[in-house]
């Protein structure tokens, strides 16, 4: 196969203001730094970074500070079995205690350890997940962009067709001011250029919201008229199917399936661990001070550190770690069914792809051919009708020649550029 150009021409007139040249590379540029779905996927990203640590996973000390004083002021009414009474009013009394305690878990099945591999996984999958966000995002915008190239070439093909339409009323006009044609004729020519005249006008809207759309997916909020300089889509016809199926596994998002097996199969983990003993390790430093303006004791002082183990088996809690268990091996079960459910969608998907690339490769060569002789017979045609050596109908089937075969080949043009375009987002190379 050998490569192929068109050239595409931006035909739209520049009225009342000034407008900006946009390239894909700026428009690319554009998107990876505003677009709304790589900003929430990068904020995705850090989170996972931010919570992957021994803290999150339960693996470092807890550590707490605590004071209380509570003041009390009551009656006294005593009746002693010596027969003594005491009567006191507003007696008061002061309780200050203050402490600082830690908490360690020393072992609980190890649960800390698959926690932390856990969110490991996850800040990678994050890291995934922002590449398959800017990779989707390249695409989207490179698709846009083309068709806006594609629509301009359309304006182009329809514009032609009108200087074609204007030149046959005008010959029309001539004849029939010297008797060769009659009014029918007129009239019929007029109708085809007034047609001609809505599909431009109906082709200038559609690439107007196709820029529109491409603002979007740039997170332009404020749309900004900007114009798109003629432009080669050189068609990369290097691409084999080999190579895209054994990169196939390199994407993104397969890669992203992949750690999910992994997060699951340490949640799995997580809740064996539930059923083993957990062993804690508890330490404080406590301080009181009591204070009393009646009664025996008038003052008490105690402050001291303390340390002390703390075990827990579980026994029975009504069957939960085990259904918590069997239903975390399931997920696992799920979680590679999906990988290989996504596989083969990617390789079914690259497959279809490069067969409708290929096809249309191969088409756009021939099809070239084609668009050159339409463009001749076109002239030859207007130039026997100016003669009269052709007629109208003649004219007209030539003009529908060249502007299906243009179309087609625009057509195939952008086939082939948007397969390359989806072949390379699939095995994550797009640039």
């Amino acid at each position: 196969m050998k490569k192929f150009v068109i050239i595409f021409s931006f035909l739209l007139p520049v009225t009342g203001y000034t407008q900006h040249t946009l390239s894909l590379e700026m428009a690319i540029d554009s998107a990876l730094k505003n677009n709304f779905g790589i900003l929430i996927a990068r904020n995705n990203a850090e989170i996972n970074k931010i919570n992957n640590n021994y803290g999150m996973a339960g693996g470092l000390p807890v550590i707490n500070a605590g004071i209380s004083d509570n003041a009390t002021l009551y009656n006294i009414h005593q009746e002693n079995n010596d027969g003594t009474v005491v009567n006191q009013k507003n007696s008061f009394s002061n309780n200050l205690s203050a402490d600082v305690s830690a908490s360690i878990t020393l072992f609980n099945g190890l649960r800390v350890w698959s926690a932390k591999k856990r969110l490991t996984y996850l800040q990678e999958q994050g890291f995934l997940e922002l590449n398959m966000e800017i990779q989707n995002t390249i695409a989207a915008v490179m698709i846009k962009y083309y068709d806006i190239i594609r629509q301009e070439s359309y304006l182009k093909i329809i514009r032609s067709t009108i200087d074609i339409s204007e030149k046959k009323s005008e010959i029309i006009k001539e004849r029939k001011n010297v008797g060769l044609a009659n009014d029918a004729d007129v009239m019929q020519a007029e109708i085809d250029l007034n047609l001609s005249m809505q599909s431009l006008s109906s082709q200038q809207l559609i690439i107007k919201n196709l820029k529109t759309e491409l603002l979007q997916l740039m997170s332009i909020g404020q749309y900004s008229p900007y114009i798109i300089q003629d432009s080669i889509i050189d068609v990369d016809t290097g691409i084999k199917i080999d190579s895209v199926l054994v990169f196939i596994k390199d994407n993104y998002q397969y890669l992203s399936a992949d750690q999910q097996i992994k997060i699951s199969e340490q949640l799995a983990k997580e809740e064996r661990a539930a059923r083993f003993p957990s062993l804690r390790l508890n330490t404080s430093y406590d301080f009181s001070y009591n204070q009393h303006n009646s009664g025996n004791m008038l003052l008490n002082q105690n402050f001291g550190p303390y340390a002390g183990l703390a075990l827990q088996i579980p026994i029975f809690n009504g069957g939960i770690y085990r259904i918590r268990q069997k239903t975390a091996q399931l997920t696992v079960s799920n979680a590679r069914l999906q990988k290989e459910s996504l596989l083969n969608d990617l390789s079914s998907a690259a497959i279809k792809t490069f067969q409708t690339y290929e096809n249309a490769v191969k088409q756009a060569i021939s099809q070239q051919a084609s668009f050159t002789l339409s463009e001749k017979l076109v002239d030859l045609v207007l130039q026997k009708f100016q003669l009269n050596h052709s007629t109208i109908l003649d004219l007209k089937a030539a003009q529908q020649s060249f502007e299906n075969s243009a179309y087609l080949l625009v057509n195939l043009q952008y086939q082939a550029k948007i397969a390359e375009i989806e072949l390379k987002r699939l095995t994550c190379s797009l640039r």
